[in-house]
């Protein structure tokens, strides 16, 4: 059909049998990169971030797991649950090192930035923001009460301001980390639902229902709105070097798009809308994690050839665990 948007045939990885909710990539190691996963399973998984392939399973949790990350060094991982704890993990041999406690369900957690950074931030429905202090996890974590209910939340400006997103309203709050104060709102149209910050921070990606918006990782300036048509975008990721947008949500696909906002793919083959999307260091690929319980991962820059029947990762060990 004349102008209709080019497709791919994705690698899938399978394993995950409830809906993926979150996914990340960690930056590149001496051991390569890697991708993990959330999902209402309970479940978090560990992949090679390249192929796809199968590491392992962090096994605990007893509820969905809303919220999974790496470390920069990608030697811990932790993972946000409806069990009411957060969880920390050694992610080369799959044990346990620390659970944290909340009094409701934990909805994102996440890791400050840098190889030897050792703080973590969890949030959810409590309106409580936890920052922990991993080489100190006995110790109470400083805390700060916000107004709404906590779904999102990110490190910027080397670890000295956090982005923090709301469940039940608009708008980013900024705030000040020495402090746990906010110091800035950036305005959404919508609640958001995802935030990515790419290129070592120089570039803030909302996606909140309606629209993408993308800010300036220093000044906070607006520099793209982008409002997709047919669909409510709940993921959105940016590779400015490449000129690519990536957006996902209701209606399955995964549509990536030029610095024009034209269309120029739209990755088929979810069976349920698209609940978030990644690219990998150096933004060659971009994975993306759906209702279907897949996670595929796409190429930016397919090949003419990339079309043909769908590709499966392979696990890499037998068991369960890591």
């Amino acid at each position: 059909m004349a102008g209709r948007p080019k497709s791919q045939t994705p690698l899938v990885c399978h394993g995950h049998t409830r809906p993926i909710v979150d996914l990340h990539f960690s930056p590149i190691t001496p051991d390569g990169y890697f991708l993990i996963s959330a999902s209402k399973d309970s479940s978090p998984q560990l992949r090679n971030g390249e192929t796809g392939d199968w590491i392992g399973t962090f096994q605990g949790h007893k509820g969905a797991v809303w919220a999974a990350v790496l470390n920069d060094s990608a030697f811990l991982a932790a993972t946000a649950s409806a069990d009411f704890t957060a969880r920390v993990w050694n992610a080369v041999t799959g044990d346990e090192l620390h659970s944290f406690a909340h009094k409701h369900i934990v909805r994102t957690a996440a890791f400050a930035r840098g190889q030897d950074s050792c703080k973590l931030v969890t949030g959810g429905p409590e309106k409580l923001l936890r920052v922990f202090d991993l080489s100190r996890p006995d110790a109470a974590p400083e805390t700060a009460a916000l107004a709404s209910s906590i779904r999102g939340a990110a490190w910027i400006h080397d670890n000295k301001a956090m982005l923090i997103s709301y469940s039940d309203k608009p708008n980013l709050d900024v705030l000040d980390t020495r402090t746990l104060s906010v110091v800035k709102t950036l305005e959404t149209a919508g609640p958001v639902t995802s935030i990515d910050v790419t290129d070592c921070g120089r570039f803030i990606v909302t996606a909140d229902g309606s629209q993408v918006l993308i800010h300036d990782g220093t000044d906070f300036a607006v520099k793209r709105t982008f409002r997709p048509s047919g669909y409510s975008v709940e993921a959105a990721a940016y590779a400015p070097d490449r000129g690519k947008l990536v957006a996902g949500g209701s209606d399955m696909w995964v549509h990536v798009y030029d610095e024009t906002d034209s269309e120029v793919e739209a990755g088929r083959g979810h069976h349920g809308p698209v609940h978030g999307v990644r690219f990998a260091p150096g933004h060659a690929t971009f994975a993306s994690g759906s209702e279907d319980g897949t996670l595929r991962i796409w190429q930016t820059e397919p090949p003419a050839a990339a079309v043909a029947a769908p590709v499966a990762a392979k696990e890499t060990r037998d068991g369960q665990g890591v």
